[in-house]
């Protein structure tokens, strides 16, 4: 049930100040049904949050707070945790989940295999207890999972485009998972705000480059995400898939833009299967969709036409050739990639319309 004007939803931001961090802070200033009270920001204790972001000026003018989640968890009704893999698996309790609600933006509670997030983000996982219960934050896959979770997993950013973009073909057996190549390509604010070399502008600019290539750490997670998809039973329950994993090629690309992710995706064609019936597979997944708009057979979408918004587009063409479809999804890294996704599970975990507060046509030009 939503919230009257008079008891809006409290939340708190742990890592307010990363790019995430303030894209939350930004979509929650005119959210209806929302309140931030707590900037958490470890580099900017004590500075007017307006002060780190201008754009957030005489809107954000609170002080930036630490990030005692555990004092912040009873005070708030939901927190964010936009902040680096290991953070919230190092500090979340039991007390802290039966305080309030969390939505994590991190890696920390994606993966159900305590081995395989250990192996690929070279870490320990510090309360391996709280992944049976994690709920993969992915809306249009665990809508009713997220209705009733205490803890979600948001998605990662080039993980909620591919997955998307190739969930219904893989869902209905229309491709050979076993040629799944996902070529990605994401602007530079996907690296977050930290100071590194290979971000500045003399290195990006003028440039592409691969990076993570056969290595980069959102791959398991497509992959255990479509390996549920296509080892779900026929009631579409998504639980642990049983026979043989899916695996793929993924290979990330950064171009020298600010916001956006184009994932253009490869697969061959189980044999039969016509763009026709390709049409039909993504109008039945996704036509009552709020935020996927399928743009049908030879559309080739552009991140500019999703700038700024949680909205994702989706095209496709059959190339007859080679018997392959290439799928191409798009979608702004910060919005529907991280913060946006991260709103529109906080609506569903506090039963309020899906798309409240999220409903912003994308910015142009």
């Amino acid at each position: 049930m939503a919230n009257s004007a008079e008891k809006k939803i409290k939340v708190g931001i742990i890592g307010a100040t990363g790019y995430a961090g303030q894209e939350l802070a930004r979509l929650l200033y005119t959210h209806p049904e929302t309140e931030v009270i707590w900037y958490g920001s470890r580099s900017y204790v004590d500075t007017p949050y307006s002060k780190v972001y201008g754009n957030m000026t005489s809107m954000a003018d609170a002080p930036c707070k630490d990030d005692d989640i555990l004092a912040l968890s009873k005070e708030a009704d939901v927190i964010f945790t936009a902040t680096p893999q290991g953070y919230l698996a190092g500090v979340l309790t039991e007390e802290i989940l039966s305080n309030c609600k969390v939505v994590d933006l991190s890696a920390d509670y994606r993966l159900k295999d305590v081995a395989t997030y250990e192996k690929w983000y070279k870490i320990e996982h510090k309360s391996p207890q709280f992944l049976p219960e994690a709920v993969y934050g992915l809306c249009e896959v665990n809508r009713e999972k997220v209705k009733t979770a205490r803890l979600v997993a948001n998605p990662g950013c080039f993980t909620t485009c591919s997955i998307l973009s190739l969930l219904p073909l893989v869902k209905e057996h229309a491709i050979d998972v076993d040629t799944i190549i996902v070529d990605a390509k994401s602007g530079t604010s996907g690296a977050g705000r930290g100071a590194k070399v290979n971000n500045l502008f003399c290195e990006v600019n003028e440039s592409i480059k691969a990076y993570g290539v056969a290595t980069h750490r959102h791959t398991p997670e497509i992959e255990e995400q479509l390996g549920y998809a296509f080892h779900a039973d026929e009631a579409g329950v998504n639980e642990v898939p049983g026979g043989s994993p899916i695996t793929i090629n993924f290979t990330p690309h950064l171009v020298p833009m600010n916001r956006g992710i184009l994932a253009t995706c490869y697969a061959k064609l189980v044999a039969g299967v016509t763009a026709e019936e390709i049409t039909k597979i993504y109008q039945c997944h996704y036509g009552e969709e709020p935020f996927i708009r399928f743009l049908g057979e030879g559309a080739a979408p552009e991140t500019r036409w999703v700038e700024g918004s949680n909205f994702m587009d989706i095209g496709f063409v059959v190339d007859k050739r080679t018997n392959r479809v290439i799928v191409m999804g798009t979608i702004d890294n910060m919005v529907k990639g991280a913060a946006g996704q991260a709103v529109q599970n906080m609506n569903l975990m506090f039963g309020l319309p899906e798309t409240e507060g999220l409903l912003l046509p994308p910015v142009f030009p």
